[in-house]
């Protein structure tokens, strides 16, 4: 599940679904993703948008930087953006497993 171990969601504001709604009403209820197509032109991506991102990543919430998004967009970018974000889930992982995998006892070889 995509929000399994998030804090994501804890993140949003209270009226979200109603923000939501409002972007994606906004937008058309269509994808605001450009990609650069084989030809090396920026093209819209333009397929029915179920989800809203937020174009600079963090927790700025405002209409500006709100836009639809296809499921398969969205996770594109959402999944590039998991491990460079600040560093911030690359540096969550680290928090939790830290020490978990260091040798407590010397080598035997350097005894």
């Amino acid at each position: 599940m995509a929000w399994e171990g998030s804090t994501r969601r804890e993140r949003l504001p209270k009226n979200w679904p109603a923000l939501r709604a409002r972007v994606l009403k906004r937008d058309g209820y269509v994808c605001q993703f450009v990609w650069r197509n084989e030809r090396g032109r920026m093209e819209q991506c333009g397929k029915p948008a179920t989800e809203v991102d937020h174009i600079r990543p963090g927790d700025d919430h405002s209409m500006e930087n709100l836009r639809a998004a296809c499921h398969a967009c969205h996770q594109y970018k959402s999944s590039r953006e998991g491990g460079s974000v600040g560093g911030q889930v690359v540096a969550r992982m680290r928090r939790e497993t830290n020490g978990r995998f260091r040798r407590t006892e010397q080598h035997p070889g350097l005894l």
